[in-house]
């Protein structure tokens, strides 16, 4: 059976592009993304690399820290950093994990025969800062991810996390949230002073509560 929403996510301890990684103790308290690659000096990973690197300062003001991932060693990884700062001119400022022999990529069920044979497909897991698997999404090789989707993602993660609130669809940092089921009608005023509206009893829109 493969991982699920709500899994720890598992351990390792691999060599990167910044030493030797003991995930779970690298994490920290921090909340984690890790991302893999099919192989490294492939033209659409070269960009989502450079996209991240441009993108950690982002990812540091909601205390993420991101990893990369591919089945090539560290010397390939290093060869292949410069390609990245070179051609999206940036600085890849992230460890990039080596995984030859597949342990990491088949703890997290990376291999899809159907659609890379024995390589990594490109999946993303977000992190909670307890090791709880958030999010999971596997792309097709053709299609770059969105890493505007994937902060929007952790804002609402980190929001509702702390708040009795959900984010309705196309959600983004500082719009209404949803008032979560959970709550009575009658309690919202002292739960969400900013105030409330009511479309449907079961669909309550209020301010988002952490601005």
């Amino acid at each position: 059976m493969g991982l699920r929403l709500g899994d720890e996510a598992p351990n390792f301890t691999a060599q990167s592009t910044e030493g030797e990684l003991m995930f779970h103790n690298w994490l920290g308290d921090s909340w984690g993304i890790l991302f893999s690659h099919p192989a490294d000096y492939t033209p659409v990973c070269t960009t989502e690399l450079g996209t991240v690197a441009k993108y950690k300062p982002e990812f540091d003001k909601r205390n993420v820290k991101i990893a990369a991932l591919s089945v090539d060693g560290v010397e390939s990884h290093n060869g292949w950093i410069k390609d990245i700062n070179e051609t999206q001119n940036t600085t890849v400022n992230f460890p990039i994990i080596a995984d030859e022999d597949k342990k990491v990529a088949d703890l997290y069920d990376m291999i899809h025969p159907n659609a890379l044979s024995n390589l990594t497909v490109r999946s993303v897991f977000i992190i909670a800062p307890d090791k709880t698997i958030k999010l999971m999404i596997t792309y097709p090789a053709s299609t770059g991810r969105n890493f505007d989707e994937l902060l929007r993602v952790i804002d609402s993660l980190q929001l509702t996390a702390y708040h009795k609130v959900a984010t309705p669809a196309n959600w983004k940092n500082g719009d209404e949230c949803v008032v979560v089921p959970g709550v009575k009608t009658e309690d919202i005023p002292e739960i969400f002073p900013k105030g409330f509206k009511e479309v449907k009893p079961y669909l309550r829109l209020t301010p988002q509560p952490n601005l």
